[in-house]
């Protein structure tokens, strides 16, 4: 074992002593409070801690990332949307800004000097879609906000290996630094507060791809639409192919928006295959109120929530419902859908009619090789014959992984750290996003973002989302003692910080 590593004994202890931890060698290392992550979730709790008057050296920031958004400008990338292009979010969720003004459309038309952006708001959604902000424009503003906070001064680098609970009251984080750069092959953060905003732990495949990529070592031609496949494109530009796409959401719109847009602009024959396991006809949901629009096998939506489950009656509605209400409303409004945009649907009904896109609603049975060593996909549907696909790539849109044992300090938590799944397989949470079981002493554990949901905000996987769980938790906090409240004379002038980009105080 090497110095400063985790003994048999800590391993299987639930609530570790000081000296237990000081016995096997690891450094301890105080600090009041401690987030695991290092994405957005964990940059906008420190954000707004610091606007209420936390010191930078009073809170560390523990992530394998160089910056809170490098996984998200990661993902965004890899799944077609790069800095130019429009993600899916509202003009005031600015994880930089917790007032939401200006807003990312009054920024920009400040910035590019045109009205432009403020009239789409003004006449969205009747008259135009949706205002939605380009992707670089996020990350430059959360890197002006990181800058003025001083993040990186927060920042520490390594991978969590676990949170456990102290004897006498708050938490050991267990980091394991970067190779080469200390004595010990663990650190031991000592704290009265932590915080996890782990995001996702990995890609989410179907059944059936997964299965095929392990029984063929298939990694070429079958990809995930969130890792990278720029060579899918890139082959696609040399020579004719046909592309099988599964999924009915925002990535698997962006996809094929690539595809056509490449088809278009460079002359190719590409053939695309869209495979739905549920084809939208037209509006669905109960009425007159909570119907979505769909068509063409989409479901309409131009946010991952409608805007009432950020602050309105449906959020409301969704915090007093019990666990099993919750689950019905949360299958109601969220579920798999994209955005109805002019440009995209129009390319749609130019695919359609030149018979070069296929959507088609069928189950897989089986993804097999062909002797040429193309895919061949063989699928079912109670409407129509058994029919099979042949294709050069096969792209999967379905999602991130999601389940709490796939994370190894989510799943260490439910093991010793007292924590407990919620009905949707999440972290139970409380109503400041506290970790329910397990506090410990005086110390409370938060959690916020996707290992969250099934609790009583149904938009945390957000900006916005992430943005109220911060609020509350800091909420929470300054009940505590750990930092001031927000009333609006601290929030005015914290603001005029904000706009001269001058540090909080």
């Amino acid at each position: 074992m090497s110095r400063g590593d985790l003994t048999q004994e800590l391993l299987h202890a639930s609530v570790w002593a000081d000296g237990l931890v000081t016995s096997a060698g690891i450094p301890v290392y105080d600090m009041p409070l401690v987030s695991v992550g290092g994405g957005l979730g964990s940059f906008t709790l420190v954000d707004v801690l610091r606007v209420r008057g936390v010191a930078a050296s009073s809170m560390r920031v523990l992530s394998t990332s160089d910056s809170p958004w490098q996984t998200w400008e990661y993902l965004t990338r890899v799944s077609q949307l790069p800095a130019h292009e429009r993600i899916r979010s509202d003009s005031g969720a600015r994880p930089d800004n917790i007032w939401g003004f200006p807003s990312y459309a009054a920024e920009e038309a400040w910035r590019e000097r045109t009205i432009k952006p403020l009239l789409q708001v003004f006449a969205e959604p009747i008259g135009t879609d949706f205002y939605s902000p380009r992707a670089g424009h996020v990350v430059w503003s959360v890197r002006r906000e990181a800058d003025r906070i001083g993040y990186w001064e927060m920042l520490a680098k390594g991978q969590v290996r676990m949170v456990r609970k102290r004897l006498g009251g708050g938490y050991f984080t267990v980091l394991t630094p970067p190779p080469g750069s200390g004595p010990t092959k663990r650190v031991a953060l000592r704290s009265q507060y932590v915080h996890l905003a782990v995001g996702y732990p990995g890609l989410k495949f179907l059944d059936d791809l997964q299965e095929f990529r392990q029984r063929q070592g298939e990694r070429y031609r079958v990809v995930n639409a969130y890792e990278p496949h720029e060579h899918v494109y890139e082959q696609l530009t040399k020579r004719p192919g046909v592309v099988v796409v599964r999924g009915a959401g925002i990535v698997a719109s962006r996809v094929l928006q690539r595809l056509m847009d490449d088809r278009e602009r460079h002359g190719l024959q590409t053939q695309i295959v869209h495979l739905f396991r549920t084809y939208v006809t037209g509006s669905h949901g109960p009425g007159p109120f909570m119907r979505r629009k769909g068509g063409d096998g989409w479901a309409y939506q131009a946010f991952t929530m409608p805007k009432s489950a950020f602050g309105g009656q449906l959020k409301a509605r969704y915090n007093r419902a019990g666990p099993e209400g919750r689950a019905r409303m949360a299958a109601l409004v969220a579920g798999t859908t994209t955005p109805k945009l002019a440009r995209w649907q129009e390319q749609m009904r130019r695919a359609r009619q030149g018979s070069w896109y296929h959507p088609v609603q069928a189950e897989v049975e089986r993804i097999d090789r062909a002797p040429d060593g193309r895919l061949v996909t063989r699928t079912r549907s109670a409407a129509s014959a058994a029919m099979q696909y042949v294709s050069d790539f096969i792209i999967d849109c379905t999602g991130l992984e999601a389940d709490m044992p796939e994370h190894r300090v989510l799943d260490d938590l439910l093991r010793h750290g007292g924590a407990r799944p919620n009905k949707a397989g999440r972290l139970q949470v409380g109503p400041h996003f506290e970790v329910l079981g397990a506090e410990s002493g005086g110390g409370v554990l938060y959690a916020s973002g996707a290992a969250t949901a099934g609790n009583h905000f149904l938009a945390v996987d957000s900006f916005l989302g992430m943005q109220t769980a911060a609020l509350d938790i800091a909420d929470d906090l300054a009940a505590r003692g750990f930092c001031k409240g927000l009333g609006p004379i601290r929030s005015a002038a914290q603001w005029l910080r904000w706009a001269s980009n001058r540090r909080p105080a």
